[in-house]
């Protein structure tokens, strides 16, 4: 991987990754329609770090609040019913379906689910389904002709049900294309979330399976030695710088504004995906990286 890849790469992680697009699909995507050869799994993973540092330091106050409670209620039983003790123990609860099926699913992430027909058809389907989803989230908000408008719940509301089925909701976007927050925000804004709630639980969930596939990844390849060290902690760095950003803008648009411009794009570009490859102008395959 050569640096100008390493920094294209960087910046399409640190743009798409809390948007619901899907990172993994863009970088794939990125590198198809440059003729470069698959940045992998491992490359991904890796430079989410970066991505996933971005959000600890913007969520810093709530990071530090809910670990500082959660540790204190292990032996303080009075501290147990504090919402930031229970975020998290539900952030623990939400992680495990990504955990059991990232290990399950290892050989599969890395290689048939890349294929990029899979990639398209998951960008559309996920498309319509947060199209869906941001609909009824509207239609809550705004009431009707013949009905109030519908108070939406809040993180304070979350319990361990709730917890669980975002979980499995990201557990979904081990398939490039779903998207992690596109997936955990849906399912959200179904089980009747507000906007902005359900995109801070997105954010805060991702952070044990990002951080934790990041250095499962880092391992294996510091054991192979088939990653390029020196472009991969670059495009780390340009992730983390261009995902913070990012982070601060969303959290403001999802705030006043609606999902459709994202469902759009995503239907669009399957579309496209598809096309291309059909007319075999794209291959569905990736190419097999050499580091």
């Amino acid at each position: 991987m050569s640096w100008f890849e390493s920094l294209i790469l960087g910046l399409v992680q640190g743009l798409t990754e809390f948007l619901p697009v899907s990172s993994s699909a863009h970088l794939r995507l990125t590198a198809a329609f440059s003729g470069w050869e698959d940045p992998g799994a491992a490359f991904t993973a890796i430079t989410q770090i970066g991505t996933e540092a971005a959000v600890l330091i913007y969520f810093r106050k709530d990071i530090g609040r809910i670990i500082s409670a959660w540790t204190r209620s292990l032996t303080d039983k009075s501290l147990r019913s504090d919402p930031d003790a229970r975020m998290g123990w539900l952030v623990i609860v939400g992680s495990i379906p990504i955990g059991v099926l990232g290990v399950t699913l290892k050989d599969q992430i890395e290689g048939p689910f890349r294929d990029l027909r899979i990639t398209a058809t998951m960008l559309i389907g996920m498309g319509i389904v947060l199209g869906v989803a941001d609909r009824l989230a509207a239609r809550d908000e705004s009431g009707g002709k013949h009905r109030a408008p519908k108070q939406r719940k809040a993180l304070e509301d979350l319990g361990v049900r709730d917890g669980l089925i975002y979980g499995i909701c990201q557990a979904m976007a081990l398939v490039p294309g779903v998207s992690r927050s596109g997936a955990t925000i849906s399912g959200g804004l179904f089980m009747g979330y507000k906007r902005e709630a359900a995109a801070r639980y997105s954010f805060l969930l991702a952070i044990p399976a990002v951080l934790a596939s990041g250095l499962f990844e880092l391992k294996d390849a510091t054991e192979g030695g088939h990653v390029s060290w020196g472009p991969t902690i670059f495009a780390t760095v340009i992730a983390f710088g261009v995902g913070y950003a990012v982070i601060a803008w969303f959290m403001k648009f999802i705030s006043t504004k609606s999902f459709m411009p994202f469902v759009w794009y995503r239907i669009a570009l399957g579309i496209v995906i598809i096309v291309l490859v059909s007319t075999g102008a794209l291959s569905p395959h990736a190419a097999e990286s050499a580091g």
